[in-house]
């Protein structure tokens, strides 16, 4: 019989959740560890078959380490809980109880992670994700075209509040809810992904600005994200511009998904850079036959 995958041989994982309280809550990840080349193909069909909303894969180079993030559907240039993830992963595998850096290579940028250990397996990490960046508002058609593929309506929106594309490495349109209207807000249509498109968005962003909380979803609405770093810094420049909070902020998701998660976010009162953490509990590891 043929192998329509040929997996390398003893090709290693670690499970690990982040930003938890303690381990089987928060939002789960697998950090794979590759010792050869991986084809794109069976990296997206390993995150598939672990069945993590993303997944992560580093390779070892003699410049540094190397990440690639897949979500079940496609490679992200940039995200939030599998970076933070891997660098848990690595300080556990590394050892020592002392707090420790990270710089990790995606395609096109680099990011400054650390992390402290506070037990044999559990950790607070915590990442640079710079300063955000702002794009349009959406207002008229494509205003409304969102709402729609959203389920959510007019009455759901926070009054006075924009409808506004930020971005520290994954483009979000934050979409300020009250928080009837997060509860209520479902995915309705194939197309989201185009109707975001047309206001320099790639993923939306449900926002209860008052209880600062937030939900998201792959573009399908099949999986719902259960916390979502690369949105967090976002959020937080979001809510400092529009809602006068203060430079930190606990942001709370994965209510609706049974996996309540806390990501701290504070952004620098000189620089205005964006630091994005939370726990990380690293829980199994797996071989590849």
């Amino acid at each position: 019989m043929t192998d329509l995958f040929d997996l390398p041989s003893g090709l290693t994982w670690t499970h690990a959740d982040v930003f938890c309280a303690a381990p089987l809550t928060g939002n789960g990840l697998c950090v794979f560890h590759v010792a050869e080349t991986l084809s794109d193909e069976i990296m997206l069909r390993l995150t598939q078959e672990m069945r993590q909303f993303e997944s992560i894969f580093l390779f070892e180079e003699e410049s540094g380490i190397r990440a690639r993030i897949f979500t079940v559907e496609e490679e992200l240039g940039f995200a939030g809980h599998p970076l933070l993830g891997a660098a848990a992963v690595l300080h556990h595998n590394a050892g020592g109880d002392e707090s420790r850096r990270w710089r990790l290579q995606l395609n096109a940028r680099a990011v400054e992670l650390t992390t402290r250990r506070r037990d044999a397996r559990f950790f607070d990490a915590a990442m640079d994700q710079g300063i955000a960046t702002w794009g349009d508002h959406a207002e008229g058609a494509a205003r409304q075209s969102v709402l729609d593929g959203l389920g959510l309506a007019d009455g759901d929106l926070v009054s006075g509040l924009p409808m506004a594309m930020v971005s520290t490495g994954l483009d979000y349109l934050i979409v300020p809810v009250t928080a009837e209207g997060l509860t209520r807000a479902k995915i309705r249509v194939d197309d989201l992904e185009a109707r975001l498109a047309t206001v320099g968005a790639k993923f939306a962003y449900l926002l209860d600005t008052e209880n600062h909380e937030g939900r998201t979803w792959d573009n399908l609405g099949a999986v719902e994200d259960v916390a979502t770093g690369s949105a967090a810094g976002p959020t937080a420049a979001y809510l400092q511009r529009h809602c006068a909070a203060p430079g930190a902020i606990i942001l709370q998701q994965g209510r609706f998904t049974g996996r309540p998660s806390e990501l701290r976010v504070s952004i620098d009162p000189e620089s205005g850079s964006i630091t994005v953490g939370g726990g990380v509990a690293v829980v199994a590891e797996g071989r590849f036959l």
